[in-house]
């Protein structure tokens, strides 16, 4: 692959992971009461654990997103 392609790969990469980041927090921040009643019918717990379980997530999920997209595409841009 030409380091063009695996740039525009990862822009995308970014680009779509980015907005999936953003419209899940977008939906915790809005409807977060309606996710915990779906989620709490299937795994019981308390709200505070459910708060905790996906600001722990997100926060995971934004340091893979920025890790393994965002920076390698940075460098190529810098190498490039």
């Amino acid at each position: 692959m030409s380091p063009d392609s695996v740039r525009a790969f990862l822009l995308w990469c970014t680009v779509i992971n980015g907005a999936i980041l953003i419209l899940s927090s977008l939906v915790m921040m809005f409807a977060g009461g309606f996710v915990f009643r779906v989620h709490s019918r299937w795994f019981p717990m308390p709200r505070e654990t459910f708060n905790a379980l996906v600001y722990g997530l997100l926060g995971f999920y934004k340091v893979i997103v920025i890790t393994l997209n965002l920076v390698p595409y940075i460098a190529l841009v810098i190498i490039g």
